[in-house]
């Protein structure tokens, strides 16, 4: 029996695009000023692929921008408050109708306050909330009109062994609490966008050398703490030092290519089998 050959381009839901080549693709990256994001971008940059830069630091976000340039890529600066509904739907929108987009790294976020529960501000509670959750809710409804129309698309957040493996960092309810919540939108949304051709997969690093402690507070966590004996060198893998932002963009850029194109709602432990202690 004689096989005819279909075109890609026929199996596409009306108002698909053909899958872009790395070099073409178009990347959405919040939190993109420095730490992981910015490492994510950097590996993209090397494939020559456009980077939106997204992030609320508009210096930062400059110097991100040149690396990526001089590393081959291009870059488009965002800036915008992941948590401002008005000002996202602004950077996204733009980022989108100036040429689509292939993928959305939803990175940006912050610890917060860490503090008993019975000394936790309400309103320390929303930041975290607003910034780690309503921050990723926002990055993903935005950019889902335009990945839907990118042909073979991708989404990687960003979360935490914290409040999916381990909940014993002291005092830290409201920021375990955005990352348990993240990885089960990503679950619930790996089946809803599925039909879409959208794959939806976590990241969850462990101890990473980034900044993100400089936006951390701690207020009397030793009331909240349960005393643990960790083993000598609690990151096993590396005898106790801390992974880099490389090691965790480098799992994004998996997720988010080709070579993932059957993985969707799964979780990716960057950790250095930390977590496996806890």
């Amino acid at each position: 029996m004689q096989r005819l050959a279909i075109p890609w381009e026929a199996l596409l839901p009306q108002g698909r695009h053909m899958p872009r080549s790395p070099s073409e693709k178009r990347i959405l990256i919040t939190g993109a000023g420095s730490g992981i994001g910015r490492a994510a971008a950097l590996r993209f940059a090397r494939e020559g692929a456009t980077i939106g830069l997204l992030s609320h630091t508009d210096e930062e976000l400059r110097t991100a921008a040149a690396d990526v340039e001089e590393r081959g890529g291009r870059a488009e600066i965002l800036v915008a408050d992941v948590s401002d509904e008005e000002a996202m739907a602004a950077a996204v929108t733009a980022f989108g109708e100036a040429g689509g987009i292939d993928v959305a790294i939803v990175n940006a976020g912050i610890n917060g306050v860490w503090a008993p529960i019975a000394d936790l501000r309400p309103s320390e509670w929303d930041r975290t909330m607003a910034v780690n959750l309503r921050g990723s809710y926002l990055t993903i409804h935005f950019a889902v009109p335009y990945l839907k129309r990118a042909g073979r698309s991708a989404i990687v957040v960003v979360s935490s062994i914290n409040g999916t493996r381990t909940f014993t960092s002291a005092g830290a309810s409201a920021y375990t609490a955005t990352k348990a919540a993240q990885v089960a939108l990503v679950k619930q949304l790996a089946v809803e966008l599925a039909g879409d051709g959208i794959r939806v997969n976590a990241v969850c690093p462990g101890t990473i050398d980034t900044s993100i402690e400089d936006n951390t507070v701690r207020r009397h966590t030793d009331e909240a703490a349960v005393p643990v004996e960790w083993p000598e060198g609690d990151i096993p893998l590396t005898g106790g030092k801390a992974g880099k932002a490389d090691d965790v963009a480098g799992s994004i850029s998996f997720l988010a290519s080709d070579a993932a194109r059957h993985v969707t709602g799964s979780l990716v432990f960057v950790d250095g089998a930390q977590s496996l202690l806890r």
